[in-house]
């Protein structure tokens, strides 16, 4: 896992990877090799307390959606997969300002192309 993890963030300027933050699981024992590999610092949840990862847990929650959960995700076609993070990526985020992940990130990369005004926060 963390092997696919470096992989991911290895690409990312370092401002942009600094922390990463895990359940308790057993999948994420080689967390040492991403402080090592990237100077990301890994931090774990407290058992039973998903409220310290809520971004995830939302995140969670919507993926289930099109993901059940009765089927291991390595059964899924990498296509598929990546067709739906590039469509939660084009999601407008009430707490992005109604931006997408993907303009945010965007953004963050190529600051000059960040300059476009960002859409009004809607009050409800």
């Amino acid at each position: 896992m963390a092997q696919r993890i470096q992989a991911a963030l290895g690409g990312l300027a370092q401002d942009l990877r600094r922390t990463v933050t895990f359940d308790r699981g057993f999948e994420f024992m080689g967390y040492p090799a991403l402080d090592r590999g990237l100077a990301v610092t890994s931090y774990f949840c407290d058992p039973r307390s998903p409220w310290q990862k809520g971004a995830v847990e939302n995140a969670n929650g919507r993926l289930r959606r099109y993901l059940p959960s009765d089927v291991p995700v390595e059964w899924l076609m990498a296509e598929s997969l990546q067709a739906l993070a590039d469509r939660f990526n084009a999601t407008p985020r009430r707490c992005l300002g109604y931006r997408t992940p993907a303009e945010v990130l965007n953004g963050r990369l190529d600051p000059t192309a960040g300059k476009a005004a960002a859409r009004p926060a809607v009050s409800h």
